[in-house]
């Protein structure tokens, strides 16, 4: 039997299982995983692994789980490993997801029955052209579905199950890791590399079945804290600076024609504040800073500096601190130093059946850090869309053929062995 010729695939029912889990992760929780509800799904995939004949899958105490398919075949081949996030985002709810499958899709506006205002509509999602005849899986309309990136945890599970099964599919010694946290940029603050003890990895965390990416965008973080001066307001005339209204000023002289996410596009970088708080004392507002160029980071957080000292010049009582945190790289840096990665998942995506599409993305990836810790890790297609929202979805199809692709990357790295 060839891989194109398998047909017993359980990728849909493990997905429409895992998403009705609540992995929600919380980026304002200092324990690590940021929620222990995480452990959940986490718990369940180790059993599953067990199940399966793999005995060293595990679980350890920051919330990864770690598991080996033992190498089938005599050649000499480098390590691969396969990696997808348990955690979805804090962007929409995750609790009491309850997945829906549209059989036989027909391209109309798919109304979901828990909030009818919620609807994903044909012409706003282009990608649901190529789902005719598909079996597409939303959520209700209360939660998000959790596509991202349960999608690519169950097509991991799948291709596990299916290379324990059919040991006639050759392929040398590959890592499963699963981690907690990406969604809030800690996916991989734990992970042990050298117990790891993979060569090259491959992340199942992208979008729109054949596409593979390497490259990401760079990515900074960035918090300005604003000391303004607190006086009882009965009596504050010209006494009083507002932190609060400093830091609306601040975003008020903030570009409104580029810079910003909502006017950039492709390769193009941002400035985005995505969160202020405070009070007449003190304020602080934190942003994110992105460019697929690195050196781009740099001019990026000037601009953002000058607009607070030239605002900050008008309240001459009031102070502020710029701190900035380094979040990730470009993971295209290191990819381009072994080109036999994407040259392999691009083959596998062929041969799978569809036409290979190589993109960038606007955002980073357990891979983008993993790249820079030891181990390049382009991103692959896990099938999901609409990430991180009611309007959420994945087809059973796609997810069928990331599954085969994670077999046809194996199998390549055997043959070209």
């Amino acid at each position: 039997m060839t891989i194109n010729d398998i047909t017993t695939y359980e990728v849909a029912d493990r997905f429409t299982r895992y998403v009705q889990i609540d992995t929600q992760s919380d980026p304002y929780a200092t324990s690590f995983p940021s929620t222990e509800k995480q452990k959940d799904l986490s718990r369940i995939l180790v059993q599953e692994l067990l199940d399966l004949g793999i005995s060293d899958a595990h679980l350890d105490e920051f919330g990864y789980v770690y598991a080996t398919i033992p190498s089938n075949t005599d050649k000499q081949i480098p390590v691969i490993c396969f990696c997808s996030h348990v955690d979805t985002s804090p962007d929409s709810s995750g609790t009491q997801v309850k997945p829906l499958i549209h059989t036989n899709y027909q391209g109309t506006d798919l109304v979901l029955p828990d909030d009818p205002s919620v609807v994903i509509r044909f012409a706003d999602h282009p990608d649901l052209a190529n789902q005719i005849g598909n079996d597409v899986i939303t959520a209700s309309g209360k939660t998000l579905l959790g596509a991202d990136d349960k999608a690519g945890v169950a097509e991991i599970m799948d291709a596990a199950r299916l290379l324990m099964q059919n040991p006639e599919i050759k392929h040398g010694t590959i890592k499963i890791l699963f981690t907690p946290d990406e969604e809030i940029g800690r996916g991989v603050n734990h992970v042990d590399i050298a117990k790891l003890g993979a060569d090259f990895g491959y992340t199942m965390d992208g979008e729109r079945a054949g596409t593979i990416e390497d490259e990401t965008f760079s990515a900074n973080g960035l918090t300005i804290t604003i000391q303004g001066v607190s006086v009882h307001p009965g009596f504050a005339k010209g006494k009083m600076q507002s932190a609060v209204k400093i830091a609306t000023d601040i975003i008020a002289a903030l570009p409104n024609d580029r810079l910003s996410p909502e006017t950039t596009r492709g390769k193009e970088g941002f400035v985005h504040p995505n969160r202020i708080s405070g009070t007449v004392e003190e304020a602080t507002i934190e942003f994110i800073i992105r460019d697929h160029n690195t050196a781009l980071l740099d001019s990026h957080q000037k601009e953002v500096e000058d607009i607070v000292k030239s605002v900050i010049a008008n309240y001459p009582k009031a102070t502020y601190q710029i701190d900035v945190q380094e979040q990730y790289r470009n993971m295209k840096e290191v990819l381009d130093q072994h080109p036999q990665i994407m040259e392999i998942g691009i083959e596998a995506i062929r041969r799978a059946g569809m036409e290979p599409e190589r993109r960038s993305i606007r955002g980073g990836t357990d891979g983008s850090r993993l790249s820079f810790m030891g181990l390049p890790c382009p991103n692959v297609f896990a099938g999901g869309h609409a990430f991180h929202g009611k309007q959420e979805w994945v087809s059973r199809q796609d997810m069928e053929q990331a599954v085969k692709t994670i077999l046809h990357i194996v199998a390549l790295w055997e043959e070209r062995a």
